[in-house]
Order: C-alpha cells, then structure tokens, then sequence
C-alpha cells in the first residue's frame, strides 16, 4: 500500500504535502493565535490544516519505512542506509512535533472561536495557547528543514 504510487516510490510523492504544509501550518497557526483580528478569516484553514497535516507527515514516515525497507533489499551501502536512518528518525521526530502542534492549534481554535462552546476560561488561557503554537511551530519548521535536507543529502551528494 506505501510502496509505490505509478510505478514510482510514494515516499517522494508524499514528502512534497509535507514541504508544504508543515510550515503553513506553521504560519498560519502562528498568525491565528498572534493576531485576534485574522482569526475569523483564518479559522477554517488553520482548523484543515490541523487535521490534514498531521495525517500527511504519518504518510510520510510510513512510505519512507517501506522504501527504507526496499532499499535496504536492493543491498545499497552501509554509509547510504545510515544517512537514511539518520533521514528516518528526523521524520518521526517531525511527526510527534506536527501532532504537538495540531493539537494545540485545535485547543486553540476552541477556546477562540464562536463556533465551539466551551467553559469559561480565565484571558490568559489564550495567550497560553497562542506561545505553545509558536513555539511548536517553531520546532515544526526547524524540524522540518533537518528532516528534508538530510533526506536530499543522502539522495544528492555523491551522486554527480
């Protein structure tokens, strides 16, 4: 099922969402929670993005084990599996840090929207929220960077 998507490896199909929405959930989230006058307008998007993203970096990791697996098959050299492992365990790293911050992004959303009844909660709660985002999107973004650029570096380098 994660092993390939048209005759390629899904785990290079995959990686492209997550390039992508791991730092617009970054942003955005941060936005949401920074500036209360956006948040009518940015709801809904960071709400999907809390939801999607994290679904989408699961599919990475877990079409990145079975190439990882395929590969290791295939018989390449030591030095390439361990820069993959490497690549490996910065994703799963980046997984547990966009589950972090699409929950919080989620707890976010219902203490400041209309649209979700909830208790009421001293003004603070917010703006506790809001630094547990930031600083979540914070590792997201530079977790994200380390696990994308050691993924390129095992593929590129010593490949021209």
């Amino acid at each position: 099922m994660f092993k390939e998507f048209n005759g390629l490896p899904a785990h290079v199909l995959v990686v492209h969402a997550v390039v992508v929405f791991v730092p617009l959930l970054a942003l955005l989230a941060s936005a949401y929670g920074l500036v209360p006058r956006w948040r009518p307008r940015l709801d809904w998007a960071v709400a999907t993005l809390a939801v999607v993203t994290p679904v989408v970096a699961w599919l990475a990791t877990e079409t990145g084990e079975a190439f990882e697996e395929a590969l290791e098959k295939k018989g390449y050299s030591p030095e390439l599996l361990a820069k993959i492992q490497e690549h490996s365990e910065f994703g799963d790293i980046l997984l547990w840090f966009t589950v972090g911050l699409a929950v919080a992004t989620l707890l976010l959303l219902a203490v400041t929207s209309n649209r979700v009844r909830t208790p009421k909660l001293p003004a603070w709660t917010t703006w506790l929220l809001t630094a547990v985002v930031v600083v979540l999107a914070v590792l997201n973004t530079i977790s994200a960077y380390l696990t994308g650029d050691s993924g390129a570096a095992s593929v590129w380098t010593n490949t021209f």
